[in-house]
């Protein structure tokens, strides 16, 4: 018995010197990462809702930001727009306007926000036409999540014998925009 119990204490206290700081400095560098994010994110969303535009430089360089963190992220655009419908009897003529109108909400994505940023042209990186539009009103947002398995996620699951899912970043944010482009 006492072999025994001096084999368990070897593994303790290997699991304390070693396993403990390098789980902890991998978490760490998760909430570096995260933290990392999150700043490039609402920076980019926020820029995107002060200028009423999306350019190839601004989303260039959110992407490179995000990247240095060293993981790899699906990023998602949402632009949502309210439009005011007037609604009448008959849609063929315009004297049968009930006096109301309908709010319908359209919403774009990545599907349609890249192709305008990132058109099969030789436009210029900074050409206007480059520039994804949007007016004051509208709502913007971006979702960030990680697509790899960070390192203190590997460590976390080997040690719990368990699977944690991918997603150990994951930044929503968005709002209304409030100005817009010329």
């Amino acid at each position: 018995m006492n072999s025994f119990s001096k084999v368990f204490a070897v593994l303790i206290a290997v699991l304390l010197l070693y396993l403990y700081p390098i789980s902890a400095a991998f978490d760490q560098q998760d909430d570096i990462s995260e933290l990392v994010v999150l700043k490039a994110t609402t920076t980019f969303v926020d820029a995107v809702r002060d200028k009423g535009f999306v350019s190839p430089t601004m989303y260039n360089d959110f992407m490179e930001a995000i990247a240095a963190t060293g993981n790899t992220f699906d990023v998602q655009m949402e632009h949502g727009s309210k439009k005011y419908v007037p609604v009448y009897d008959d849609p063929t003529r315009p004297d049968t306007f009930r006096g109301s109108y309908e709010v319908h909400y359209d919403k774009f994505y990545n599907a349609q926000i890249l192709p305008v940023l990132f058109p099969n042209s030789a436009a210029a990186k900074d050409d206007p036409a480059r520039r994804y539009k949007l007016r004051v009103g509208d709502t913007f947002a971006v979702t960030v999540k990680n697509t790899n398995r960070t390192p203190g996620t590997i460590l976390f699951d080997f040690l719990n014998q368990a699977i944690s899912p991918n997603e150990k970043i994951f930044i929503p944010y968005g709002g209304v925009v409030r100005n817009e482009a010329d």
